[in-house]
């Protein structure tokens, strides 16, 4: 670990500091060049905009350009760490941004924990950007923020711990149940953590058409259910009739478990309180709520996922979050809807059922996969991702209306 420790610090020091720099699209070789770069011919680009608004996507770079904007209230599983101490992380968002989808990004950390000090500074620079990518904000300041964002700007703003899980986490647990011969619509889901990434998941997977009633999900006092009244209105929403009030009670017979919560929160009783046939998904990350070695002997008939890389069925938003940014900004899409999230969930799931080409094997030491119950979700490599999401999202954003191009 202490080698890993100082491998990641002087990746992030040397040669220079951080991981972004900026690069000239055009040529500034002779004069002639820097003055239509600046004065007196970067006039006309701005007589341009001026008349129309839209022709910022002519001629800036607005249309390839997403801001990751952080105050660093949840940074990873580190905490509220402050917004300074983010920005680690916020230039590794725009390092996949562009490694995924040669989409352009820039990190900006705002010091304001008050939402809608941070909504003033967000909106009052946002058109600047084709998008906004919200990340490492808590809950449940994120929904509140994400909303009014979206009420004032006419970009898409999708923060990525809520929809980006949830769209990979779809994927992954249809393509499971799938092979489990279950269904979403009669499953029973318990999902362990009520915090940002939770409730976008569970939202995502009733628009999917898992039933509200057979959703359990729990927070740090238990199952959230109607005879409480502590429950903020976004966990108001999963309250259900129900007389189970531990974990322990909602495993009873569960088809799923996912776990957007803590390390070794999931025993192997619980584990084997579950339905024949079960999914698990032990999403805490470095540390999963089960370890997959004790889960498997413990259930040999289940499908796991994790959010590491060192074991089968990674749930990474990676999958997600570069594509469906692509796709948007490439329609000119106004904002990112229920149907273009279901679109990339869609994608996301039918490449998983094809053929894995060579060069995605290759590039994982020759490891052979094919769709069951080691391989449900597609490889971050897999070069079909960027065409096939992209492409599906903006095409969806068109069916729906929200498209300007």
């Amino acid at each position: 670990m202490s080698d890993l420790k100082q491998a990641a610090l002087d990746y992030h020091e040397h040669p220079i500091p951080g991981k972004l720099e900026i690069a000239l699209t055009k040529s500034t070789e002779s004069a002639h060049d820097l003055a239509l770069a600046y004065s007196p011919g970067v006039a006309e680009p701005v007589r341009e905009i001026a008349k129309d608004p839209e022709n910022a996507y002519r001629y800036t770079a607005k249309g390839n350009l997403v801001a990751v904007i952080s105050n660093g209230s949840a940074i990873l599983g580190l905490g509220n760490l402050g917004p300074l101490a983010s920005k680690p992380v916020m230039e590794g968002k725009c390092v996949l941004f562009k490694r995924f989808a040669n989409i352009d990004a820039v990190d900006i950390e705002v010091e304001a924990m008050d939402s809608l000090q941070f909504v003033q500074v967000a909106a009052a620079i946002g058109e600047s950007f084709g998008g906004i990518n919200l990340e490492d904000i808590k809950a449940p300041e994120c929904f509140e923020i994400e909303r009014l964002l979206s009420e004032r700007l006419s970009i898409p703003v999708f923060h990525d711990d809520q929809h980006g899980t949830a769209i990979v986490t779809a994927a992954a647990m249809l393509n499971a149940l799938e092979i489990q011969g279950k269904d979403i619509a009669t499953a029973r889901i318990v999902c362990l953590g009520a915090g940002a990434a939770a409730i976008a998941c569970m939202r995502l997977l009733i628009t999917l058409g898992a039933q509200r009633e057979n959703l359990y999900m729990i927070d740090r006092k238990g199952v959230i259910h109607r005879g409480r009244d502590d429950l903020n209105q976004y966990k108001a929403m999963f309250a259900v009739d129900t007389e189970a009030r531990t974990l322990a009670d909602a495993c009873e017979g569960a088809d799923v478990f996912l776990g957007l919560s803590g390390a070794n929160l999931l025993s192997e009783e619980n584990l084997k309180r579950m339905a024949p046939n079960p999914v698990v998904f032990a999403c805490s990350n470095p540390d999963p709520e089960i370890a997959p070695e004790v889960a498997m002997a413990a259930r040999s008939d289940l499908i796991m996922a994790t959010g590491r890389s060192d074991y089968p069925n990674q749930v990474n938003n990676v999958l997600c979050f570069p594509f469906i940014f692509r796709g948007a900004l490439d329609a000119r899409a106004s904002t990112i809807n229920d149907a273009m999230k279901v679109a990339a969930v869609n994608a996301i799931r039918e490449i998983a059922k094809e053929p894995v080409p060579a060069d995605v094997e290759a590039a994982y030491e020759g490891a052979h996969f094919e769709f069951g119950p080691q391989y449900i979700l597609p490889k971050p490599m897999d070069s079909r991702l960027l065409p096939r999401i992209s492409e599906a999202v903006a095409q969806a954003a068109r069916d729906t209306g929200v498209a300007r191009a």
